[in-house]
C-alpha cells in the first residue's frame, strides 16, 4: 500500500502545471493585439490581427452566433455593438490571463486562455469569467489569428467594495 502511495504521489509531481503555459512571443502576439484593439474599440486593428481569408471563422455569445469570412470580424463587431447598445452595455474590457494550452505544429497553433470581460449593464457593473479558444496560421507575415470562441457562463454582478 505504501508503495501504491509513493507512486501516485510521484507521478503528481512529475506532472505539469495546468494553472498557465509559456508560449512562444511570436504565437501570442496576435491574441495580444486583437485584445487590445478590442478594448479601444479599434476595430480595423483588431480586423489586423485576423487572417483575411474565407476560412476566418468567430463564435460568440452573440446572434447569430458564428461569423465567417475575410470580413467576419468586422461583421462581428457591428452585431456586437448594436446588440450590445439594445441590451444596455458599455465599457467592455477584455483582460487574458497566461495561456493554459498552446500547441504548435508546423504553421499551425492552437492557444486556450483565461479571459474576463468587465462591463456594465444599465450602469452596474458585471464580470463574466471564460475563456478564448484560438486557432492560428503562420504565413509570410508571421501568426494571424483563423478563428476563435468565446466559452463561458453569463455575467455576474461585481460585489460592492
Amino acid at each position: 500500500m505504501r508503495y501504491l502511495f509513493l507512486g501516485a504521489l510521484a507521478c503528481l509531481l512529475m506532472a505539469p502545471p495546468a494553472y498557465g503555459q509559456a508560449a512562444d512571443p511570436a504565437v501570442v502576439a496576435p491574441i495580444n493585439a486583437f485584445l487590445a484593439a478590442f478594448n479601444k474599440g479599434d476595430v480595423a486593428g483588431a480586423a489586423a490581427a485576423h487572417t483575411a481569408d474565407a476560412d476566418l471563422v468567430i463564435i460568440d455569445e452573440v446572434a447569430p452566433y458564428v461569423w465567417h469570412g475575410a470580413k467576419a470580424v468586422e461583421t462581428w463587431a457591428t452585431d456586437l455593438m448594436a446588440a450590445d447598445t439594445k441590451a444596455g452595455l458599455s465599457d467592455q474590457q477584455v483582460v487574458l490571463g497566461k495561456p493554459t494550452r498552446v500547441e504548435v505544429t508546423g504553421s499551425a497553433a492552437y492557444v486556450i486562455t483565461p479571459a474576463t470581460l468587465t462591463y456594465k449593464d444599465k450602469g452596474v457593473a458585471m464580470r463574466k469569467v471564460a475563456q478564448l479558444t484560438f486557432a492560428l496560421k503562420k504565413g509570410a507575415s508571421g501568426w494571424l489569428i483563423s478563428g476563435w470562441t468565446w466559452t463561458g457562463p453569463a455575467g455576474t454582478k461585481v460585489a460592492a467594495k
